[in-house]
């Protein structure tokens, strides 16, 4: 595609329709980020995803930029950066001190040095299209690498028989992204970008179908669960309501010292710390 000429208006189409399909990816942490606004904490979150997007990002806005037609990939990943960026910003805000320590020294090696070095050794040993070959191998090199890390979430999720620990959401929305920037390096011709959205694609299949595999499981299992735990509340409830409300009247009611005494004890026996039932019976007081 030259530009944002129509000569290829699928290829068009199919961009733009990647545009908004990575943005609302781009988008899918915001409730987290609002939690974290709102509570003044990170609560444990970790901010190496927010830092390997930025970095992805930042590739692959070099790359468009070099090729010097790919506009729909600089308007998408310029604007992830900026969305990364601000989540970023936020992490920093409101992390612990240890956290903040940790995301400063990962941005400062990744997306400073990193691609600092990636940059300038890639414009210091190729010039044009090599340059632009050299890059784009980068690019692919390092999104085939995000695609693969969804295999430790494959392996649990297989391991314990459960989809709870699977986001299905952004996996799916990941996976709708691979299959339209595929179509879209497929139709301009762009080895770049089709090739890594072959291994999203097929890794994002995969957790599809391991999330339908496993749903029902995972929905047995909590009504397995269910009547147990019913159960132990009715246990717990009878418990504290015998505590509150004895069912004999004469069985024997312990006492704190300090408590038989205010309730005019003699001083034998608060000196035993045991309130005598026949004493009980005499106040006729229910503690509680």
């Amino acid at each position: 595609m030259a530009g944002l000429s129509l000569d290829h208006p699928w290829a068009f189409t199919i961009g733009i329709l990647g545009n908004i399909i990575s943005l609302m990816v781009f988008l899918a942490p915001l409730p987290t980020f609002y939690r974290v606004y709102t509570r003044k904490s990170t609560e444990g979150f970790q901010s190496v995803p927010y830092v390997v997007a930025l970095f992805s990002c930042m590739l692959w806005f070099c790359y468009a930029f070099l090729k010097t037609d790919a506009y729909l990939l600089i308007t998408i990943n310029s604007i992830g950066c900026a969305i990364e960026t601000v989540y970023i910003v936020i992490y920093l805000t409101y992390a612990p001190k240890v956290a903040k320590i940790f995301t400063a020294k990962l941005v400062l090696v990744v997306n400073v040095g990193m691609f600092g070095l990636i940059l300038l050794l890639t414009l210091l040993l190729a010039e044009g299209s090599k340059r632009v070959g050299a890059f784009g191998w980068i690019c692919v090199s390092f999104s085939v690498s995000v695609f693969v890390a969804p295999l430790s979430v494959i392996r649990l999720v297989m391991r314990t028989k459960s989809v709870e620990f699977m986001p299905v959401s952004l996996s799916f929305f990941l996976t709708l992204s691979a299959i339209v920037w595929f179509a879209y390096g497929l139709l301009t011709k762009d080895i770049y970008v089709g090739l890594p959205n072959v291994v999203g694609f097929i890794f994002g299949i995969l957790q599809m179908v391991l999330y339908v595999a496993y749903r029902d499981k995972n929905r047995v299992a909590i009504e397995h669960k269910l009547p147990e735990h019913i159960i132990s509340i009715a246990k717990l409830s009878a418990e504290k309501a015998s505590e509150i409300y004895p069912i004999d009247s004469a069985t024997p009611v312990v006492h704190d010292q300090d408590t038989v005494q205010e309730q005019g004890g003699g001083a034998e026996e608060a000196k035993g710390g045991m309130a005598a039932p026949q004493r009980e019976n005499e106040t006729n007081s229910v503690e509680v």
